[in-house]
């Protein structure tokens, strides 16, 4: 763990950008001059920041945060502290927890559903290790909203007109870029991993080693902002949207997870003999028995359920299977110590610090409630039925009526982002796109 002032002192930093991610995972706060952040004087933010929508509203339900709009309090976090690469002046960030003035957490803060969450298996001896797996597109810049997005020009001076999965030639198209991305990276120690060309047209992948929820879950964060800032200084986007271009398949935010006993640091899913352990397949099957009603985290908007399409390299139920890349549950061939299980419904448009609690609350509730899973899946899992909701209006309704996940999530959070996730369904609703323009207005 740094410590702070130490931190600045070394590297001469002169402000720092104190932040929190918000429901989305948008970074929110304020940039501090270091005499001030150094005074100890705690940053204030008001409550309702974190039920900002996407759009910039707020729904109208201001029990959520309290009727007076009040503050709360922001306390780093030193072992998050890090140089912003980018920056032209020595700036440091540092993220930020949440707390009322009582010191007690703000129980709606996304960083604190995951702790609450990981408070669990604390209690029961119990660490979960995750590695994130994210997509992303790199795409021309387009001032227009209005119009679809194109694949931007690499260094040969023309952009992709096909899919070139897995094609080294295609990343290097863009290695000035990746070059800066991974620098970026190194000097805010996110410790990134693989980087592969995916499927659609300039889709990148990067894989994070395994580690700590909490720690993966901040170096997300930080890596969006990270990518998408050395996007513009190449002068082109990079976007997480989970579906951003028609006919090519979405982004997602694969979640490997594992569990170990923190006494001896044996992988609770292999047995001493390397067979699958009963807590194993309950885990399994808390995934699949509630990722239906996890779906407006795992699928937040409108269009991250575009990507859940049949034949589009997305699952579309919770089926699980041995290194079956159709299903929503995968489990890699590996070395017994090394037994995993891939949640693969996630889009990359989540937030992750949810996303990472959800997929750990689910499993947990498999463990405690003793579920069983179906039969493993060996073949095409997208030619099976729909088990997944279709639209996030049907996930809403889902998650509002599962006690089980309130509990483990917080009755507050969970009341909170429904609430949320409505507003913003409500400010779509009321677009009409341009597609109804072309279809209905003569002809019906």
């Amino acid at each position: 763990m740094y410590d702070i002032d130490e931190f600045l002192r070394k590297h001469h930093v002169t402000e720092i950008e104190a932040i929190i991610p918000d429901m989305a995972g948008i970074a929110r706060g304020k940039i501090i001059p270091r005499s001030k952040f150094e005074s100890g004087e705690a940053m204030r933010l008001p409550q309702a920041v974190m039920i900002q929508t996407v759009t910039g509203d707020y729904p109208d339900d201001s029990s959520l945060t309290g009727v007076t709009d009040p503050d709360m309090v922001c306390v780093p976090d030193p072992s998050t502290i890090r140089m912003i690469p980018w920056a032209v002046d020595p700036t440091a960030q540092v993220i930020h927890d949440c707390v009322h003035f009582d010191g007690t957490p703000v129980a709606i803060s996304p960083r604190h559903v995951l702790r609450s969450v990981l408070e669990h298996y604390e209690a029961k001896g119990w660490k979960p290790v995750v590695a994130p797996e994210l997509e992303f597109y790199l795409v021309d810049m387009n001032k227009d909203p209005d119009l679809p997005l194109r694949p931007p020009v690499g260094r040969t001076g023309r952009a992709e007109t096909g899919r070139q999965a897995y094609s080294i030639e295609a990343v290097n198209e863009f290695d000035p870029l990746f070059e800066d991305i991974y620098e970026y990276c190194e000097i805010q120690e996110l410790e990134v991993d693989t980087l592969i060309h995916e499927v659609g047209a300039a889709q990148m992948e990067i894989n994070f080693l395994h580690g700590d929820p909490l720690h993966l879950a901040d170096r997300v964060f930080l890596f969006k902002r990270t990518v998408r800032e050395a996007a513009l200084r190449h002068h082109m986007y990079a976007t997480f949207m989970a579906k951003p271009m028609e006919g090519e398949p979405g982004s997602a935010m694969h979640v490997h997870q594992s569990l170990i006993d923190k006494e001896t640091g044996r992988n609770l899913f292999t047995s001493g003999s390397g067979e699958p352990t009963e807590i194993f397949y309950s885990y399994l099957a808390g995934l699949q028995k509630y990722t239906p009603a996890l779906m407006p985290i795992f699928a937040p908007y409108i269009n991250s359920y575009r990507r859940l399409s049949r034949f589009m390299a997305a699952p579309i139920n919770v089926q699980w299977g041995y290194d079956n890349r159709t299903v929503g549950f995968r489990i890699p061939h590996s070395a017994p110590a090394a037994r995993r299980i891939e949640n693969r419904i996630p889009g990359v448009d989540c937030n992750p610090y949810l996303v990472i609690a959800a997929t750990l609350a689910a499993g947990y509730l498999g463990i405690t409630q003793r579920l069983t899973p179906t039969e493993p899946l060996a073949s095409n899992g997208y030619r099976m039925p729909y088990q997944l909701p279709r639209n996030l209006e049907e996930g809403l309704t889902l998650m509002a009526t599962c006690e089980p996940l309130a509990g483990i999530l917080g009755e507050p959070f969970v009341k909170a982002y429904l609430v949320l996730k409505e507003t913003e369904y409500d400010a779509f609703f009321r677009v009409i796109s341009s597609w109804e323009r072309r279809h209905l207005l003569l002809n019906v």
